[in-house]
């Protein structure tokens, strides 16, 4: 075990890390400058089970009917060996394409394996390599429900995209099989980027495959297929998004967590977010110590937060009573660059402090913290 590990541990305590996945991943896009999340998260901490202890209302989750809904979805997309497919895929690369070879990577070992995500992993493998050594014209395949892996602060993470295709150019796409709607050719903007960052998770480990094995990890294509209901109905349509921004910065925020061992250094020794289990899994560490151990990470909250982290009403009460400036939202803070408490952009806006020369040009800001401090203070926000 290196001593980053080590240290990561006593950070987690007793409880065996939570592995990664492409939508944690992604999350690290939405407050990439919180060092309380980069730390549990690189630590494999359950946010969950923090949370629950604290007693905290959880964020945002799909229902049960929603899930139910997206799983029918995929199943009709990938259902005959992925003959509904293959013409979304002509259409949307603009290929000719009248078959492909189909493979469910689900297929590979048994309920009694040990390890079926590794088993699965090296299956992928093989199939991506012989697919990739070949020559475009010889090898057109659909791998459904394949295991990759990521680097991730060192560390392996399997991701499990729902397809990747590979057409006759000899270039990979990866197709994601989404249940929220394009309603007359316009899908949500906020669902297709989140999608397009989850995606980019997997462009990135396919690329680090072929990278692995000597082969050019630009034959991963930055356009990636989301294939979703057309309006209100099941009919699958495909459209192809470049996710080339999305890439970038996820691979930029997965180079942040290089920085673990600095974020580590400012902890005092021995900080744990142990909840301490006794012999029937029950937490039984005291909320007040686990408060405080949280205070020791420092955290950068922001009211999306709410939508994607199991801690974000803990670190929103934090940041209101600290009366941050990270409270008011993110264009807020970010307009107010080097303004770090609400009571000094209050106090510069009612005239008590006198803007610096810098600062000339931030009043429309300033009156736009102290509207939404006011509805803070009526609990609107």
């Amino acid at each position: 075990m290196s001593s980053l590990d080590a240290r990561l541990g006593v950070l987690r305590g007793s409880a065996p890390p939570i592995p990664h996945s492409a939508r944690t991943l992604a999350a690290l896009t939405a407050n990439p400058t919180c060092d309380r999340r980069s730390l549990i998260d690189a630590a494999g901490i359950d946010k969950a089970a923090l949370a629950a202890h604290l007693d905290l209302p959880q964020p945002l989750r799909k229902s049960q009917l929603a899930l139910d809904y997206g799983l029918a979805f995929e199943h009709k997309v990938t259902a005959q060996a992925g003959a509904p497919l293959v013409p979304l895929l002509r259409q949307a690369l603009g290929l000719t394409l009248p078959e492909a070879s189909y493979e469910d990577i689900n297929s590979v070992g048994s309920d009694d394996d040990k390890s079926p995500l590794q088993l699965r992993h090296i299956h992928t493998r093989s199939r991506i390599r012989s697919a990739a050594r070949r020559r475009p014209s010889q090898h057109r395949t659909l791998l459904n429900h394949p295991v990759l892996h990521l680097t991730v602060a060192g560390h392996q993470a399997y991701l499990e995209p729902d397809i990747i295709a590979f057409h006759r150019d000899g270039v990979f796409h990866v197709v994601e099989i989404k249940s929220f709607p394009v309603i007359h050719g316009q899908p949500d903007p906020i669902k297709v980027a989140a999608a397009l960052t989850q995606a980019a998770a997997y462009v990135l480990a396919l690329r680090e495959l072929l990278a692995d094995d000597g082969l050019p990890p630009d034959h991963v294509s930055d356009t990636v297929i989301l294939v979703n209901p057309r309006n209100f109905s099941q009919h699958p349509t495909a459209t192809p998004y470049n996710a080339y921004q999305q890439i970038k910065s996820l691979s930029r925020h997965l180079g942040r967590l290089r920085r673990l061992p600095e974020l580590l250094d400012k902890l005092p020794s021995h900080t744990t977010l142990d909840l301490a289990p006794g012999p029937d899994g029950t937490p039984t560490r005291p909320r007040g110590e686990l408060t405080a151990a949280l205070a020791t990470v420092p955290a950068r909250y922001t009211p999306g937060c709410r939508h994607h982290c199991d801690l974000a009403f803990h670190c929103r009460t934090e940041a209101r009573n600290q009366r941050r400036v990270d409270a008011l939202g993110t264009k807020v803070r970010d307009d107010l660059a080097g303004i770090e408490t609400i009571d000094t952009a209050l106090a510069l806006t009612d005239g008590q402090l006198h803007p610096a020369r810098d600062q000339k040009d931030i009043t429309q800001a300033l009156q736009q913290a102290q509207r939404i401090y006011a509805e803070l203070q009526t609990d609107i926000v």
